[in-house]
């Protein structure tokens, strides 16, 4: 083959490289949704609510590989605010699919963090009560029920490390002023049955 041949060859191979590293990274990158959250702990909720200390609740599709990171900072932070705050951790069920469907290793990892209580939410109620739209999706609320922070608690998507939503989530459990109570969320829709999609803006 000519020498000019393989010159091409080689330039579309790295153009192909390229465009599919731009591609990973924007997806890395780009959050999820959030959802519409209202200002007070919700009155039809099932999940309990601490009246002694803040109340923090996680929205979790037990099928998304970017919530193991969410996860792994939610047992930092459930180990740096010891007795401080309530863990209610939430695997959502989609309409349609067994019980027992969400108890996947990611259902063994949340009850495997101290302090925190597991459940399953059926057809995803619990999740629009909340106004929670993506996994990961974390809420605090004050012991008198007013919500003090919305957003996720990784820096992009399945990334672990420092993050802007822990960073802030263990300011106001210490009862700390904050500038800041959103954060983006890196997930995948919580009420999609299939990943074999992009479904950040499934409503």
């Amino acid at each position: 083959m000519p020498r000019r041949h393989w010159l091409i060859l080689c330039l579309a191979w790295l153009g192909c490289m390229a465009a599919g590293l731009a591609l990973m990274l924007r997806f890395e990158w780009t959050p999820g949704r959030l959802g519409h959250a209202s200002d007070e702990w919700p009155q039809d909720t099932r999940l309990t609510r601490d009246t002694t200390r803040p109340t923090l609740v996680m929205f979790v599709h037990p099928q998304c590989t970017c919530s193991r990171a969410s996860l792994s900072e939610l047992g930092l932070l459930a180990s740096d605010c010891q007795d401080r705050v309530a863990i209610r951790i939430v695997f959502v069920r989609p309409h349609g699919l067994p019980d027992g469907w969400e108890r996947t290793e990611l259902f063994s990892t949340a009850q495997g963090i101290p302090g925190s209580d597991v459940s399953c939410d059926p057809d995803c109620r619990e999740a629009r009560r909340f106004g929670a739209a993506t996994s990961g999706e974390t809420f605090l609320y004050s012991a008198d029920g007013r919500l003090l922070f919305q957003g996720g608690m990784t820096a992009s998507r399945g990334h672990e490390g420092e993050s802007i939503g822990r960073t802030t989530l263990i300011a106001l459990i210490a009862g700390r002023r904050v500038d800041c109570r959103r954060s983006p969320v890196f997930g995948c829709a919580l009420r999609n049955q299939s990943f074999g999609a992009d479904t950040r803006n499934e409503p």
